[in-house]
């Protein structure tokens, strides 16, 4: 992928596919979500690179209310959201501010949602991985959850790098979370899974990711499979 791809996943929910390419020669793009707000406006989870054709699928859309940063690893392209879109309030995971030192966070996340988005999207911080500090959300209307780097969905690559890393790490070819987080990021076993039973608690089908495919049904028994090393024990 040379160009990010733009789709429509619901009438208020559409995905923005970012190519990246890491240092290394790693593959793996970024993804961002743009969803529209019952009161007008937008929000963009994970805000990306700012291509002209993005800047004009997001404002065609609807003005940007508000710019969200789940996790402590997705900020690359937060700098520039904010300078794009001055007006928009910034949610960032916790330990985002003090990470980057001199940039705009107007709030925390938390486990509940503010009154911009309440309704129509649900949120756990999923606790007990602290470098990571990531928060899910639940798009009720279109059944979907949106997920970082949680869990990843890579079933191929063009690049050789990419695919023998995702390989070591457990995250190539299927749905799950890395080996990464299971034996580094994860500190507190018993926080992670209350938080995994909190997110498997909701309805949802759809699962979107940052990196690789979105799984576009099955999204619920993937998650509980995936996590099953963590809550059948």
């Amino acid at each position: 992928m040379t160009e990010p791809r733009i789709r429509e996943l619901h009438r208020d929910l559409v995905a923005i596919d970012h190519p990246l390419r890491l240092p290394g020669g790693v593959e793996l793009g970024t993804r961002s979500c743009v969803i529209r707000l019952a009161s007008g406006g937008v929000v963009v989870h994970t805000p990306g690179p700012l291509t002209d054709d993005v800047r004009r699928a997001i404002d065609s859309l609807g003005p940007v209310r508000a710019l969200i940063a789940p996790n402590l690893l997705h900020h690359m392209f937060l700098r520039n959201s904010i300078r794009e879109y001055p007006q928009a309030r910034v949610f960032a995971a916790p330990g985002l501010r003090e990470k980057l030192g001199d940039v705009k966070v107007d709030e925390v996340l938390g486990d509940k949602a503010p009154d911009l988005w309440a309704g129509q999207l649900d949120q756990v911080l999923v606790t007990g991985a602290p470098s990571l500090n990531e928060t899910v959300f639940l798009h009720r209307a279109s059944r979907t959850l949106l997920c970082l780097d949680l869990c990843f969905n890579v079933r191929t690559s063009a690049s050789l790098v990419t695919r023998l890393l995702m390989r070591v790490n457990g995250a190539y070819g299927g749905f799950g979370p890395s080996r990464i987080f299971r034996y580094s990021v994860m500190k507190d076993r018993r926080a992670v899974r209350a938080s995994v039973d909190r997110i498997l608690a909701w309805d949802f089908d759809r699962v979107t990711v940052a990196h690789g495919e979105i799984l576009e049904s099955g999204g619920h028994p993937a998650v509980r499979v995936g996590f099953s090393w963590l809550t059948d024990s």
